[in-house]
């Protein structure tokens, strides 16, 4: 069956020549050049040696009684948060549930029997709530095959199936952290104004309460503002943070970083790196250029490349992760600004067209805000189908 559209070829994309230029001699470049800059104070480090006394026999069912009350009081506390985040990423998607889920509800609602009619209305409004014509085609095959193969005959019957559909349809496989347990680099890239600066420090302190030792790289050394906004969430985390001036070499910048997090024993380098998208051959060249550097001064250290997207941008959001993928080796996605959109379905287009997994999503200024993503809660969330 025909949904009254045309799936569209993908173009092909031919990947950039290789820069042929030798890493020795460039890293050494570089090595010169960090020299001449002074390597940025670190954060006075305020974590408090806790003193260590050995239980005698009489305290030691005390001191296990008294660990087993804090650890269930943690899990608790996790608990609290996580349901707390599910009931602001409600609050969050409500436009988009009053514009999306209000018009799914009224087609279940306002037919009488399942046709070709029933299907369109539902193609429409997937595609008017960001989802994309791709992922809406699929979701609608999938939609047709579970009513087949249930016996449905009531458009009403038809919601859960729907759901389920969407979430089959997010589905990219298990998403790994690996950053969280491995001595890591993760480079973050994004256009201004998505709030990729933001997104660096609020992982800061994330990984920081995890316990992970982190140093943040200002390599945004373009954007005006940038380092001095990356110091302050450096503050906050209560990380240390490797800048350069305004305008410097990026590359210079991760190089003095990586010898601050070998030199500090950190576990991970938070890198916030450019992304000027309109000149793409410089953005891949200075991205190529950080990569090897990271190649030859830190091999050992696991890779990570996070995009940040705008999610009030809808379909432009899934246009500026495809162009990103032309110059990077994109491994995830930070989905922000998610709280008040009318267009949340974009987060469902990303994870259908891409395959990339959205690894957190942000639904409000604070750094319990930004969440590790979960496609069926976020389906929950955004019909509203079940309690905190």
């Amino acid at each position: 069956m025909k949904w009254g559209f045309k799936r569209s070829k993908e173009k092909e994309e031919q990947t950039p020549e290789a820069v042929t230029e030798e890493v020795t001699e460039e890293a050494e470049s570089i090595e010169e050049e960090a020299k001449e800059s002074s390597e940025a104070e670190p954060m006075e480090d305020t974590s408090e040696e806790s003193s260590e006394t050995e239980p005698t026999e009489d305290t030691s069912e005390q001191n296990s009684v008294t660990e087993s009350s804090e650890n269930e009081s943690e899990e608790n506390s996790e608990t609290e948060k996580k349901q707390g985040f599910f009931s602001r990423l409600v609050a969050g998607l409500t436009k988009t549930r009053d514009s999306f889920v209000s018009g799914i509800d009224s087609i279940f609602s306002g037919f009488s029997s399942i046709d070709d009619d029933f299907y369109e209305e539902i193609e429409e409004i997937l595609i008017m709530g960001d989802i994309g014509v791709r992922a809406t085609q699929e979701i609608l095959d999938n939609l047709q095959q579970k009513v087949k193969e249930n016996h449905i005959k009531q458009p009403q019957e038809c919601k859960e199936l729907l759901i389920q559909s969407i979430k089959e349809q997010m589905e990219v496989g298990e998403t790994a952290y690996r950053f969280e347990h491995e001595k890591s680099v993760v480079l973050v890239v994004g256009v201004n104004g998505v709030g990729k600066t933001t997104s660096v420090g609020k992982l800061a302190g994330k990984l920081k309460a995890q316990g992970r030792k982190v140093v943040l790289a200002a390599a945004d050394t373009f954007r005006a503002a940038a380092g001095a906004q990356l110091e302050e969430w450096a503050h906050r985390a209560g990380v240390d943070m490797i800048g350069g001036q305004e305008g410097a070499d990026p590359a210079a910048v991760v190089y003095d970083a990586v010898a601050a997090a070998k030199a500090r024993k950190a576990d991970v380098l938070l890198c916030d790196t450019a992304g000027r998208l309109h000149n793409k051959k410089n953005l891949m060249e200075e991205l190529k250029k950080i990569n090897r550097i990271i190649d030859k001064e830190y091999p050992d250290a696991f890779r990570e490349t996070l995009v940040v997207l705008d999610g009030t941008t809808g379909q432009n959001a899934l246009a500026q992760a495809k162009q990103f993928m032309e110059v990077a080796d994109i491994t995830g996605i930070i989905l922000t600004k998610m709280d008040g959109t009318a267009k949340g379905g974009i987060a469902v287009a990303i994870q259908s067209e891409l395959g990339i997994p959205v690894k957190y999503i942000g639904v409000g200024e604070t750094i319990d805000d930004l969440q590790k993503f979960d496609s069926e809660q976020f389906v929950d969330a955004l019909f509203s189908t079940r309690e905190e």
